[in-house]
């Protein structure tokens, strides 16, 4: 009887690991996607500085100052220290791709297209439970957003945008209890976003980004076709900008991420007939992660040092997306991080060229289960994010 407690308690905590990886930052989320969004700690809603805005708030690139194009190159890579009851994960640095561009068709129109990692990547550890050995379990997930975008300058104060967001999600997972093998799915969505002027100095912010529906990813095993649907949550944010002296910008925003929507709980579908154990493989049916809603709190600054040279510091702060009683649920989750800080340098290379650079850290947070399990799970990170932009 305990060990078939033990084997299910055990199902269950390997699974709490599927959906997220990475564990990019604001939950399972990147703070944003370029070295100069990074700079700010994501503070760019408001008063975005490069075509990047178009995978966040593509009213922004009407906002550039845009002559013909602009074309913002920005790979980042993660390293995510984890630690699992003091087992520390093998995968520890991911490469974040992120490559966007935005066109001027007419003074008041403007066309963007954008790719980047949003969000997942991957866990590795061989032994995670207390007393028990080699209970290995080996996640990736990877979830990246394809957004052309549009922008309508109304005025000199109001710029209005929209992006049609084409979601590719890839997933694989193997535990003790079974293995789901690699499998890809597209989703769909949209972005609006609107950016008012209110006076020479100060200018809002606004974008909502709707719910990415993800088609159910299939997996065929010896025990029969299961499925997971796993859908990215919706978003809204506000921000506010304020230029106090030349050549300084101070921004503060506002995220809510609804992730009780898409984590609170998550469905296995089970082919007709399948009982635990068919086969070896004990998958449940429900996967309850209880995720709650999540507020970020954003304030970036930014200032010229000179014609050529431009500093950024950027502060996010996001509690974490559950607490200690559901630390069971998401031993592998582990996206708990909560305070970053963020430094951030862009140089003038050319008149048309820059080169960008951003280093972010978010400090360690331990969460430990308070159900009388004892399953601690913890996370610091480092990022990196380097920026190529050209403008004609």
């Amino acid at each position: 009887m305990l060990m078939n407690r033990g084997k299910n308690a055990l199902a269950i905590a390997l699974l709490g690991s599927l959906p997220m990886a990475a564990n990019a930052t604001n939950g399972d989320q990147v703070l944003d996607v370029t070295a100069t969004q990074w700079g700010m700690g994501g503070a760019v809603v408001a008063a975005p500085q490069d075509t990047g805005t178009l995978l966040t708030n593509p009213a922004g690139i009407a906002e550039l100052g845009i002559e013909e194009a602009r074309f913002d190159l920005s790979p980042g890579f993660l390293n995510p220290p984890r630690e699992v009851n003091g087992n520390e994960s093998d995968s520890n640095l991911f490469f974040m791709p992120s490559g966007t561009a935005a066109f001027k068709i007419n003074d008041q129109l403007y066309f963007g297209l954008g790719m980047a990692a949003i969000s997942g990547f991957g866990v590795d550890f061989s032994d995670a439970l207390p007393m028990q050995n080699n209970q290995q379990f080996v996640t990736t997930k990877g979830f990246f957003k394809l957004a052309p975008s549009i922008a309508y300058k109304v005025n000199d104060k109001l710029s209005l945008g929209g992006s049609v967001n084409i979601g590719y999600q890839s997933l694989a997972l193997s535990t003790p209890g079974f293995t789901f093998a690699q499998n890809q799915q597209f989703g769909f969505g949209v972005t609006l976003g609107a950016i008012y002027h209110l006076n020479d100095k100060m200018q809002l912010g606004a974008s909502w980004v709707s719910k990415t529906d993800v088609s159910e990813h299939e997996f065929n095993t010896a025990a029969g076709k299961f499925g997971v649907d796993i859908d990215m949550p919706q978003t809204f944010a506000l921000g506010f900008a304020f230029r106090p002296l030349d050549g300084m910008l101070v921004e503060l925003d506002a995220k809510w991420i609804n992730f009780s929507d898409t984590m609170g709980s998550v469905n296995i579908s089970h082919p007709a007939g399948y009982t635990p154990g068919d086969f070896g493989m004990m998958v449940p049916s429900t996967l309850k992660f209880g995720w709650d809603d999540q507020l970020v709190i954003a304030l970036g600054v930014q200032k010229e040092i000179n014609p050529k040279t431009t500093v950024r510091f950027g502060i996010n702060y996001a509690e974490a997306p559950f607490g200690e009683e559901d630390v069971d649920n998401n031993l592998g989750s582990v996206a708990i991080p909560e305070l970053h800080l963020s430094l951030g340098l862009t140089r003038k290379l050319t008149d048309r060229i820059s080169g960008s650079f951003s280093y972010t850290h978010a400090f360690e947070n331990e969460l430990t289960s308070n159900t009388g399990s004892g399953n601690t799970i913890s996370i610091e990170q480092n990022i990196v994010y380097v920026q190529l932009s050209y403008a004609l």
